[in-house]
């Protein structure tokens, strides 16, 4: 790493589906200054990874294998000094308004349909590592 170079963007990745797992890390690895530094399929190693790896993007699908990414996001939010303050990202096939008001209230920066906004999320992580490379 040069003396200029920054840190990457550090992802962690909620999501059940092993396939849309990695497969969606592939893609995030492929963007220039990004890492995934965990993939976790559940609500009890999703906030193990929080706190053992502190990202600073979370991407959280909310059905979980077991418990769920409302528990993930009411933790973040109720515990950032066990789990921290990572930038977060709903990425999700239940896109109902009640629920992007649930997560709205819980905090959370950006909200994606996995049907539909695939691409906007990568621009997103793009966004948010910009911002951070730009804060330096």
């Amino acid at each position: 790493m040069t003396p200029h170079a920054r840190p990457p963007l550090r992802i962690l990745l909620i999501e059940d589906s092993p396939l849309l797992g990695s497969l969606l890390g592939a893609m995030l690895e492929e963007l220039e200054g990004v890492a995934v530094v965990a993939i976790a399929a559940d609500e009890a190693e999703a906030l193990a990874a929080l706190e053992e790896r502190r990202p600073d993007l979370a991407i959280v699908d909310l059905n979980l294998r077991e418990g769920s990414g409302l528990g993930v996001l009411r933790a973040l939010r109720t515990k950032p000094e066990r789990y921290g303050r990572p930038a977060t990202a709903v990425f999700t096939n239940h896109a109902h308004a009640h629920l992007r008001e649930r997560c709205r209230t819980l905090g959370v920066d950006r909200f994606f349909d996995k049907a539909l906004e695939m691409d906007a999320l990568l621009d997103y992580v793009e966004a948010v590592r910009r911002a951070g490379t730009e804060a330096h």
